[in-house]
């Protein structure tokens, strides 16, 4: 007796009917139509760092990137209140809630790492010149070279 697997279906199809993750894709859709909306109400520079997190009962749970925005976005939270209670979507929002989150994965910022000075560099070398082991040798090398020159 040999095993049929059952023929591949696209994701899409797996997501609509298995219920846990129907439930689950249901409310990152929603999530996503409600920040759509809230896009829709804030200056276009405020985007990029408040996201929706929650909306139930009345209150509205808004991530912010850092506290610069949340404090920005608490000078401005009766408009916005007002702004989005116009939506229907919104119609019985009470309240707003700044929550301050940085990014999980810090921006990576071009030529900044730890700087090497020269005298550390020539400790290195002076290693590497004692190492038989051609890989660990040449790798000590590659480190030395990244010293700052003395300015």
């Amino acid at each position: 007796m040999a095993y049929k697997p059952t023929p591949a279906r696209p994701p899409s199809a797996l997501l609509r009917q298995a219920r846990p993750l129907r439930l689950l894709l249901n409310q990152a859709e929603r999530l996503e139509h409600l920040q759509r909306l809230l896009e829709s109400q804030l200056q276009p520079a405020a985007r990029a760092h408040c996201h929706v997190a929650s909306w139930k009962e009345g209150t509205l749970l808004l991530v912010v990137t850092d506290g610069h925005w949340a404090t920005r976005l608490r000078y401005q939270q009766k408009r916005l209140q007002r702004q989005l209670q116009t939506l229907e979507a919104f119609a019985n929002l009470s309240r707003i809630l700044f929550k301050v989150q940085p990014p999980l994965v810090p921006a990576k910022r071009e030529g900044q790492g730890p700087e090497l000075s020269e005298n550390a560099a020539q400790s290195i070398r002076g290693s590497a010149e004692g190492i038989t082991d051609p890989k660990l040798k040449a790798a000590l090398e590659r480190l030395a070279a990244h010293a700052q020159p003395k300015r």
